[in-house]
């Protein structure tokens, strides 16, 4: 557990310091929703809404990979935009 989350749930997963954006912040689904928490400021933003049946979230560079049960969806931190790619 790192600051109350479980870093080996699927749908969460930790940024990592120097690999492009959100480094050192928690990204987490909770209620179809993609937060990021900032452990310094303790303060978890929204940044993703209407996510549905989520199964797994990861991180690479400035882009969040979230698989769903019919689609994959790509956010890229650093235009706030996202990108849906179906099976």
């Amino acid at each position: 557990m790192t600051h109350g989350f479980d870093l080996s749930h699927a749908l969460v997963c930790e940024g990592i310091v120097g690999d492009g954006c959100g480094g050192g912040r928690i990204f987490h689904i909770k209620e179809g929703a993609l937060f990021a928490y900032d452990p310094v400021s303790q303060e978890s933003i929204k940044l993703l809404e209407n996510i549905e049946h989520p199964l797994g979230l990861r991180k690479k560079a400035c882009i969040i990979t979230i698989e769903c049960e019919a689609h994959t969806l790509e956010f890229d931190l650093s235009s706030m935009r996202q990108t849906l790619k179906k099976f």
